[in-house]
């Protein structure tokens, strides 16, 4: 827990040194450029996480290649949206203990952005998982290749928890909550 709170604390006070601030009215071309800047910025917290990208992430759930996906983000942000078979945090860590995962098994995780869920594929790495990878730009480049997320009860919507006013940078055919 105690490494959860510093990330986080960490995340804000990277954000608030950031000068990446792009009005929620701005062209898609330019959020999703601010959402690559900053999660370039935090990537400095996790550099031996290797990445995936939102579109080949979203080519192997076409493909039905879905790998695990694993949710980071708190309760009230998951209540909003997740991207469709996600297990959150929790449920992962459950499922873990007893499934036999092989240490090449493909897991993704990702958070609004980025940070936590990179600091979690690299705790993850370091127990072992070498086939973890961060979603770069985690659910706000999600939002910009047109990704799935279902709300609670499993229906599809367009909503997504942005975490705070500066991560307002989801596709316009998106809601940010926060």
């Amino acid at each position: 827990m105690n490494k959860i709170l510093i990330s986080l604390f960490l995340s804000v006070v990277m954000v608030a040194c950031s000068s990446t601030q792009v009005p929620p009215n701005a062209p898609d071309n330019e959020k999703l450029t601010a959402i690559h800047t900053m999660y370039a910025d935090y990537k400095d917290a996790f550099p031996k996480v290797q990445d995936i990208t939102a579109a080949e992430l979203k080519a192997l759930m076409d493909e039905d290649k879905t790998p695990i996906i694993v949710d980071v983000r708190e309760p009230k942000e998951q209540a909003v949206s997740m991207i469709p078979g996600a297990k959150t945090q929790e449920e992962f860590e459950a499922f873990r203990r007893t499934a036999r995962l092989g240490k090449d098994t493909l897991i993704v995780t990702h958070c609004t952005i980025g940070y936590r869920s990179g600091k979690y594929a690299e705790q993850l790495q370091e127990e072992g998982f070498e086939g973890v990878r961060n979603l770069k730009g985690s659910l706000l480049a999600w939002t910009h290749v047109g990704g799935a997320l279902v709300d609670s009860k499993g229906n599809p919507t367009k909503k997504l928890h942005t975490y705070g006013k500066q991560w307002e940078l989801t596709a316009d055919a998106y809601e940010g909550k926060y």
